[in-house]
């Protein structure tokens, strides 16, 4: 006997643009994909398309033989490597009802979800004329926006996850790139709140003045944010950030923060209404400082003061959702726009407790 094959343990980005939509990719999203799909192998007369609905993930045939047999009683044979395969094996006209290995078959497996991000994007910044946005050619070009805030990574759990992708195209066309230099001060504590920042690349460090003492609170990297918490709670800046490199910014206006981020990420709901959904599973989250919490919290509210809403994004549990309150509405419409940036399922009660009669 020979010997057998090596196994490919990892799909290339060229195999990758020779599938079917995946080919419409540019270099840097499929050099991304292939980090991310998935090899599998079968062997023959195994059914590999068993229990894989038509929905969540599509797979392809990249060697081998197939038959399919589709639920209209038709049959086919589709063998790897060729114009049959170049399409999803799970997004035909006819369903597939079951399929059998005629050899051992290696097949390739990508997240739906991950593919419809990274197409979006791709083709908001393709379809920019010459004379269109430049943020958005880059997008699609830049290695460095592509590898840092605009990586695979922070599409999908980053700031611009919850994007609507009605908002993209505007998005870049409005973001401008700026240079910061090393210990310049981008915001300064005590400030009016003028615009939104994304760092493309470089680190800032947040600090706060405690009693008389520089606290430092956080530091940021590519793909982070700040700026927001002062826009969308109409207040003054609450902490100072300073360039702790050479820094390259993608600066927002607050106009454009507005009409393009706030409002879209800020579902509000009423009183009457989120005592239903909480009586439905949803939970009650309380933004305010710990002593006001306990004077007057709604029952079964989980505590999480403003300040501490970032170290609670790996804490709190996605898959629940949440009615975010403060006493007016102003510190919890900051909080609801951080976590619905980092795809939390997040509502924002409109007016606070104070619209509740809860004044006292």
């Amino acid at each position: 006997m020979g010997a057998s094959p090596v196994r490919q343990t990892k799909v290339t980005p060229e195999q990758l643009a020779a599938l079917v939509p995946l080919g419409a990719l540019s270099a840097q999203r499929l050099g991304e994909l292939a980090e991310v799909a998935v090899l599998e192998h079968a062997a023959r007369g195994a059914d590999p398309l068993q229990g894989r609905p038509a929905t969540g993930r599509s797979v392809f045939l990249l060697r081998g033989e197939l038959l399919l047999v589709f639920r209209n009683g038709g049959t086919q044979v589709v063998v790897g490597g060729t114009d049959d395969t170049r399409h999803s094996l799970n997004r035909r006209d006819a369903t597939v009802l079951r399929s059998k290995a005629i050899t051992d078959v290696e097949l390739l497996v990508i997240d739906d979800e991950i593919l419809d991000i990274l197409s979006t994007w791709d083709e908001v910044a393709a379809g920019q004329s010459e004379d269109g946005s430049a943020m958005a050619r880059a997008v699609r070009s830049d290695v460095r926006l592509v590898s840092g805030v605009f990586s695979l990574a922070n599409l999908r759990g980053g700031v611009f996850t919850p994007l609507p992708p009605a908002h993209i195209d505007e998005l870049m066309r409005r973001f401008k790139r700026t240079k910061i230099r090393r210990g310049e001060v981008v915001i300064r504590e005590g400030d009016e709140g003028g615009s939104y920042y994304v760092i493309e690349a470089g680190r800032c460090q947040v600090e706060r003045v405690i009693g008389g003492v520089k606290v430092v609170l956080a530091e940021l990297r590519g793909g982070d944010a700040f700026g927001e918490e002062s826009l969308v709670s109409e207040a003054k800046r609450n902490a100072t950030v300073v360039a702790l490199t050479d820094c390259d910014l993608l600066v927002l206006g607050k106009a454009d923060f507005d009409e393009l981020l706030r409002e879209p990420l800020l579902r509000k709901i009423d009183f009457a209404h989120a005592v239903d959904q909480v009586q439905r599973g949803v939970v009650w989250l309380d933004v305010r400082y710990p002593s006001e919490y306990q004077y007057d919290k709604l029952p079964g509210a989980i505590n999480v003061p403003l300040s501490e809403v970032r170290d609670m994004f790996a804490v709190l549990d996605k898959s629940k959702e949440y009615v975010v309150y403060c006493q007016s509405g102003r510190r919890s419409a900051a909080a609801t726009f951080l976590f619905a940036q980092r795809g939390f399922k997040v509502w924002l009660l409109e007016g606070g407790l104070w619209a509740t009669g809860k004044r006292d």
